[in-house]
């Protein structure tokens, strides 16, 4: 199936892990984009300002449980939304 993750972190480098973590689940990115750094609303775990990116990626739909509960447990990821794209 086809899935969108937007995504907020502190570091750049935590880009790189999602990527590797998409594909360590057979997952393929198939599209990328970098948002750019934006004040938040609200301090998220002590931060005011976040990197916002958006992938595109097609992943097996019994590993998407596995993905997101790996996303809850990375402390350098403040939040994400993941939709399922049609």
């Amino acid at each position: 199936m086809k899935y969108e993750i937007t995504f907020l972190t502190k570091e750049e480098t935590e880009l790189k892990n999602i990527k590797d973590l998409v594909e360590s689940y057979k997952g393929k990115v198939t599209k990328e984009e970098k948002w750019g750094e934006r004040t938040l609303a609200y301090s998220i775990k002590k931060n005011h300002t976040a990197l916002f990116y958006n992938f595109q990626f097609e992943m097996d739909k019994k590993s998407v449980l596995e993905f997101k509960n790996k996303l809850n447990l990375s402390e350098k990821v403040l939040r994400y939304l993941l939709l399922v794209r049609e």
